[in-house]
């Protein structure tokens, strides 16, 4: 199996018909067929379910198309990586985040690289704790930014200087938002939404003795804004971090911090051992350095 074939592949999955595919490739569709039948052969499965109109993929075509799609990305991740001029610093640096408050001196670093370095460009995407760590172990990113709880032994990694703030997001109109701050006992019996990370990780063991088990718990997710319109649906409050959501003009939801205080650092990691591209050394001493500057 090479890049190539991988490539096809994927055209014909995206087209959806050996016509449109061999079109999109700028060949013939004999040859194209034929690439099809002989990766079929070598993995020993059907790939495809064909129509009489269009192409369908199969369950192990599906999991080709994803795989074929990180192997891609990787490939090219890679080649821009090694054309990277050592003389004039440039390249591409990816990163997995969450979406907290604890991003912006990162995101404040980035601009600062950008100024110094033009030619230096990020590539952003969004996911929780599990998401990022699943594109970090295989090298579609170069850092992820990882939120407690979390383990952190696999990885290298710089605190960021401020830690976020765990509260209850909840209508204006819930009995809760008479309250300036949520305890454990108050939390009984209140149908609650948590993040996927949160539960599975048993985020609130410890605070007050109080675990997952005492909790009503009616979903999780992974976007905190899907969750945010569930609450102003009424589907529960929200268990998340301070300052993930506007709360500003008329949206009738607000925030209350928990009682006692529940903190949760965020982290910068990337894997132990990984050799830096000169863009990725750039960007963490600078980052190192305004971690400096904040922490003094």
């Amino acid at each position: 199996m090479d890049i190539r074939v991988l490539q096809y592949f994927l055209a014909v999955a995206r087209e959806q018909t050996i016509s449109g595919a061999a079109e999109a490739l700028h060949m013939t569709q004999p040859p194209l067929s034929r690439q099809l039948k002989e990766l079929e052969e070598e993995l020993g499965k059907q790939l495809f379910v064909r129509g009489s109109r269009k192409i369908a993929l199969t369950k192990e075509g599906m999991l080709l198309r994803k795989r074929a799609e990180e192997i891609i990305s990787l490939v090219e991740k890679t080649k821009s990586e090694v054309r990277a001029s050592d003389e004039s610093v440039s390249g591409d640096i990816y990163i997995g985040n969450g979406e907290t408050e604890g991003m912006r001196l990162l995101l404040q670093t980035v601009r600062r690289v950008q100024q110094q370095y033009p030619n230096i460009r990020f590539h952003f995407s969004s996911g929780d704790g599990y998401d990022v760590i699943d594109r970090l172990d295989r090298g579609l990113i170069d850092f992820g930014t990882l939120i407690e709880p979390i383990d952190m032994s696999k990885y290298d990694y710089l605190r960021l200087p401020r830690p976020d703030v765990w509260g209850v997001l909840m209508r204006k109109d819930h009995p809760l938002a008479q309250l300036d701050r949520i305890r454990p006992a108050d939390l009984r019996d209140v149908p609650l939404m948590v993040s996927r990370q949160m539960e599975k990780e048993g985020g609130l063991s410890g605070w007050q003795g109080h675990g997952k088990k005492e909790l009503r718990v009616v979903a999780t997710g992974n976007l905190v804004h899907t969750l945010a319109m569930a609450v102003e649906e009424g589907v529960g409050c929200l268990l998340t971090l301070d300052q993930l959501v506007d709360l500003s003009g008329e949206r009738e939801l607000c925030f209350r911090p928990l009682e006692p205080k529940l903190e949760s650092w965020m982290y910068l990691a990337w894997k132990k051992y990984q050799v830096f591209t000169s863009a990725a050394e750039v960007f963490v001493a600078e980052l190192k350095r305004d971690l400096s500057e904040a922490s003094a």
